[in-house]
């Protein structure tokens, strides 16, 4: 696959730290800079306020960008997920089973991802501590005794831990959505990587029921559910525990009250359960009508010069006008 279909969205980001934004002839030192980075800097972002401060003083371009990361690259990112489905091929060949994707890319990226969910618990526990932190000083001042120096500082304590909550909170939960969309461009670009190969090696019968349009939708629309399920995939064990945690304390507070704010939400999970298959079926829906649309406009250009020969430009714009609506 051409590096020029690289995982743009990190080509704006790694696309190398050394040169603090500022031009350099030489790609390779842009690129390799971000790899010596400190981890405090890359942490707390650090590492960008160079590109920002030339931002800040002229305009960017494209040699202000950084290298994209080797591990980053759709070649390396392809041939990686490619080295896992051809040995899930092969189990599923011994097995007499019909070789499963899916396998394959969570074979491929499990363990990165699973490290991910260790923060999406700490920042939903987090989010739990908070309003008994909150309530904690709240009660203090609902019973203030000037006299009551115990209480005051155990509030002061309390100030303290909500601050560092409130500290940690922020950092995690950006740090989390940094890694986690990263994890998801580089299924997308590896994806992209595995259908631009693949479209290279159909045959002649493949080809005939295969449409520009289908391929084209798999690189521009489909590959990109993957950047969506990535992030809010660790919520479906998760959401449950922070749930549970909820509950509690909810009935340590108002009693068997809270648990009609659950039949609430229990009630709705089926309603957004069908709203999704339905936003699903017309999303199918629109793809077919894509495909249409490129599939038409395809023939209309490769014909162009037999439309203007035989003057059929009205025909075919009535054509046209028609797939675009």
């Amino acid at each position: 696959m051409p590096e020029g279909v690289n995982s743009f969205g990190q080509s704006g980001v790694s696309r190398g730290v050394a040169t603090g934004g500022a031009s350099s002839d030489n790609p390779e030192r842009r690129g390799a800079a971000l790899l010596s980075q400190s981890d405090l800097n890359k942490t707390f972002g650090a590492w960008l306020n160079p590109l920002f401060s030339t931002g800040y003083k002229r305009r960017l371009d494209e040699d202000d960008m950084y290298q994209v990361l080797p591990e980053d690259r759709s070649e390396n990112l392809g041939m990686d997920l490619h080295r896992h489905w051809d040995r899930e091929v092969q189990m599923a060949t011994k097995e007499l089973q019909t070789p499963s994707l899916s396998k394959a890319i969570i074979k491929c990226y499990w363990k990165p991802y699973a490290v991910l969910g260790f923060f999406t618990l700490v920042e939903e526990v987090i989010k739990v501590i908070q309003p008994v932190v909150l309530g904690k000083m709240i009660q203090y001042f609902e019973n203030y005794d000037p006299d009551n120096y115990k209480a005051l500082y155990e509030t002061l304590g309390y100030a303290a831990g909500l601050s560092i909550c409130t500290i940690l909170l922020a950092l995690l939960h950006h740090l989390y959505f940094y890694h986690v969309q990263r994890t998801g461009m580089k299924i997308r670009v590896a994806m992209c990587h595995m259908i631009y190969k693949k479209a290279l090696c159909l045959n002649s019968s493949a080809m005939g029921k295969t449409t520009t349009g289908q391929i084209v939708n798999l690189l521009s629309n489909d590959v990109n559910k993957f950047d969506d399920v990535t992030i809010f995939l660790h919520f479906l064990w998760v959401g449950p525990l922070q749930a549970a945690a909820v509950v509690g304390l909810l009935w340590l507070e108002i009693g068997p009250s809270c648990l009609a704010g659950m039949v609430v939400l229990m009630f709705l999970m089926p309603v957004q359960t069908t709203f999704g298959r339905l936003f699903s079926k017309f999303r199918s829906k629109t793809a077919a009508l894509t495909d249409n649309r490129i599939r038409t406009m395809n023939e209309v250009v490769s014909g162009i010069r037999i439309i203007k020969m035989y003057a059929w430009e009205k025909p075919f714009a009535a054509l046209v006008s028609e797939v675009r609506r």
